[in-house]
């Protein structure tokens, strides 16, 4: 064999080898890069009052009925029971009553709190308002059949004979019930309440027309739809029938009639 195809041959050997040399080898895995995690700075936390269950209103509290839940620090505002500026906050409001309903966890305000011994009817009633009591039917002839509850709307309805003749007017509308009998709110899912009064959020003016109006003949409360009753608890002025009409029934038969 001559010496050019020896040399060629030698090559391609060589060539080859360093081919399956080089497929033989296994490639490194890249080495894994290591995750920076970024610094989490701790939230300062305390803790606040809040209720440990529902709490309706008029419920005198006690121990069971609160608990300090943890809470940032930076969203505790104004109002809120601080552990760390009151630590005896909890023992302080046992035995106060409430004004309004609490839910579950929700932080105790202590102006939503009457303390023992304050009048809960007076702490209930908004500002500028006055409560009066009105005597009712128990058998719920007056009272939309004895399912008027405290915090619902009525109307207002006085009915007197002259004789013959007797005469309904719608007094005022859109009342709040403060109170049915002693019952200042609804429980254990009662829908019926039955009692000898009623008391009603009245402004000065309402209070006088109502207590005349009781001495002159009969009262009578009708229930409103819940959707109709948009008052607030402000102070307003007495709302009237703005027809300024009487029904007035005579030998059975009704008719209106301007006062």
């Amino acid at each position: 064999m001559k010496p050019a195809r020896l040399a060629v041959l030698g090559i391609a050997i060589l060539a080859g080898c360093g081919a399956a040399l080089l497929m033989s080898g296994e490639e490194k895995a890249p080495e894994p890069v290591a995750r920076v995690e970024p610094a989490v700075t701790p939230v300062p936390m305390s803790e606040i009052l809040v209720a440990a269950a529902e709490l309706p209103m008029g419920q005198t509290l006690k121990p069971e009925d609160l608990r300090w839940m943890p809470w940032p620090e930076q969203a505790i505002s104004p109002g809120l029971i601080d552990r760390r500026a009151a630590p005896k906050g909890l023992d302080d409001a046992v035995g106060s009553i409430i004004r309004t309903n609490f839910s579950a966890n929700e932080p105790i305000r202590p102006e939503r709190l009457v303390k023992a011994g304050s009048g809960f009817m007076s702490a209930i009633l908004p500002s500028g308002m006055r409560a009066v009591a009105i005597t009712t039917d128990t058998r719920g002839s007056s009272s939309a059949g004895g399912f008027i509850l405290p915090n619902d709307h009525v109307d207002v309805i006085k009915t007197s004979n002259e004789g013959s003749e007797q005469f309904a007017e719608t007094l005022l509308t859109d009342i709040r019930v403060l109170a049915v009998g002693q019952i200042v709110q609804e429980k254990g899912g009662a829908n019926v309440v039955t009692a000898e009064t009623a008391t009603l959020a009245l402004t000065p003016s309402q209070a006088e027309t109502v207590t005349l109006a009781q001495k002159v003949g009969q009262l009578a409360l009708v229930l409103r739809s819940i959707q109709d009753s948009n008052r607030t608890a402000s102070v307003t002025e007495e709302d009237v029938r703005s027809d300024g009409a009487l029904t007035v029934v005579r030998f059975g038969v009704a008719r209106q009639q301007r006062r």
